[in-house]
């Protein structure tokens, strides 16, 4: 025992961590890193895509990289060992990976068994039930094929044969910190400290009331412990073969000549769920405007010349935003959210203002923090670097979360407009359609005008029609007259 002790102390373990508040799992969708290869702390070593948008995950330490639990494509719950780095390597025959049998034995204290029924947790995180309701990962019966699968695909990431088909899988032990299953449990100040520290929350014993997870702990956690301390926590609890889900979860779904069917995960799934709930439970109205932009359009000619708007990116977006921002000044009302659980309306002060962008793995709006504090040029920034970022696929969690009000332009694929669904928690979306050259009534004559057409969809809760007509029509006579931009900020 005390020479596993000693090759335990040697291994770290990185487990997926919770990326984004309230998240239960993330798919990996690239490895940077192979068994052999030196990393170094703050390395990024993976990629995966949550539920909310791609992350990039550090390494908070320096080694070699032992074994890859997981390959590429699979979906894995956090708080699961991921990868396992060398600490220090070179100090001796490194021990077989986790399926090998001289670690089945390690198991948790009685203490922490998996307790039965409902376990209370943190007050605005729900009641977390003792058993998953997800497909089942551990412990499910898998025919002897599926385990053989299971083996071979962890056996190449090990570089080893892969065990007998016929041996079973331990059962899976609940982490520390948290309930049975489940995540840990801590309040938000604990979890940024958390996050701050590099300290994976799954790791920390607590001390609090019904294992809530303290500030103190955390601190302890951090605070270097001897290398012989570790090694309960080093122990993997379960041999990765059993862990890995390729038999259980395939990624990929054949398809007929006839069709071809996609999995719903990952962003498009987090979609798809926030615009069911948010078009059956927001009263949805839309209403509609007709306006002649020409005047905006020779703004922006001339803000791509001015010296005041070098190196930012100009275009008719921009002159919008800022039109809906001066609106909602004037309308200030428009600018709330609805609060169900207290029925009360929540009046905003500030305006985080969304862009809804189009990407590869769907749609995601992020938004402009604070955006009716900024200046013209500094608006202009923001916008092209949310739209750069979200373009690349690195949009993180917190840059969508908080939105007050959205933009969707959808006249840069040609049409006119839309009906646009609420984002989830937003009292209004404006959507801006394509700008045409049309002929147009203008000082008494029919000319060729640059025209587009708005359309302004609203909770009908907390934003009457009376409301919602002001704040478009002040949009429409802002982009008819930009002048107003002056006279009415």
């Amino acid at each position: 025992m005390t020479t596993m002790t000693e090759t335990s102390a040697r291994f770290r373990e990185f487990k997926m961590p919770d990326v984004g508040e309230g998240l239960t799992e993330a798919e990996i969708l690239k490895w940077y890193v192979q068994p052999g290869d030196t990393v170094t702390d703050g390395q990024v070593v993976c990629e995966v895509e949550t539920a909310k948008a791609a992350v990039e995950l550090p390494i908070p330490f320096d080694g070699v990289v032992h074994e890859l639990r997981f390959p590429e494509g699979t979906t894995v719950d956090v708080g699961q060992v991921i990868i396992a780095i060398d600490v220090a390597p070179g100090s001796g025959d490194a021990p077989a990976p986790a399926a090998d049998p001289v670690q089945e034995p390690v198991e948790e204290p009685a203490a922490e068994a998996e307790p039965k029924g409902r376990t209370p947790v943190l007050v605005g995180y729900g009641v977390a039930e003792s058993s998953t309701k997800r497909r089942p990962r551990k412990g499910a019966p898998a025919a002897p094929e599926a385990a053989a699968v299971a083996a071979a695909v962890q056996a190449e990431l090990n570089g080893h044969a892969a065990p007998a088909p016929a041996a079973a899988p331990a059962p899976s032990v609940p982490a520390q910190g948290g309930a049975a299953g489940g995540r840990p449990l801590a309040k938000p100040p604990v979890r940024k400290l958390a996050k701050d520290l590099g300290i994976d929350l799954a790791t920390v014993v607590p001390t609090g009331k019904d294992g809530v997870i303290t500030r103190e702990d955390v601190h302890a956690a951090a605070a270097p412990a001897p290398a012989a301390s570790e090694a309960p926590a080093q122990a993997a609890p379960a041999p990765a073969a059993a862990e890995a889900p390729v038999a259980t979860e395939p990624t990929a779904v054949p398809d007929s000549a006839r069709e071809t069917r996609v999995p719903v995960k990952g962003v498009r799934k987090a979609i798809a769920q926030a615009m069911v709930g948010s078009a059956f439970t927001a009263p949805h109205v839309t209403e509609f405007v007709t306006v002649d932009v020409t005047r905006t359009m020779k703004l922006v000619a001339e803000l791509k010349e001015d010296k005041d708007m070098a190196g930012v990116r100009v275009n008719p977006l921009l002159v919008i935003a800022k039109a809906l921002l001066v609106a909602i000044k004037r309308n200030p009302e428009v600018n709330a959210a609805w609060d169900e659980a207290n029925q009360e309306i929540v009046r905003k002060h500030y305006v985080n203002l969304g862009i809804a962008a189009a990407t590869p793995r769907g749609l995601i709006v992020p938004n402009i923090k604070d955006a009716h504090d900024k200046t013209l040029p500094q608006l202009a920034e923001a916008l092209g670097e949310l739209v750069t970022t979200a373009r690349d696929g690195k949009t993180s969690p917190a840059a969508m979360a908080g939105g007050t009000v959205t933009i969707t332009n959808v006249g840069v694929f040609g049409v006119d407009t839309g009906t646009p669904i609420l984002n989830p928690g937003e009292s209004a979306i404006l959507a801006v359609g394509a700008i045409k050259l049309q002929p147009w009534v203008h000082k008494g004559k029919v000319k060729p005008r640059q025209v587009t057409t708005l359309a302004l969809s609203f909770d009908h809760r907390l934003v009457d029609g009376e409301l919602g007509s002001k704040v478009l029509a002040d949009v429409a006579a802002i982009l008819e007259q930009p002048k107003r931009l002056i006279t009415w900020a």
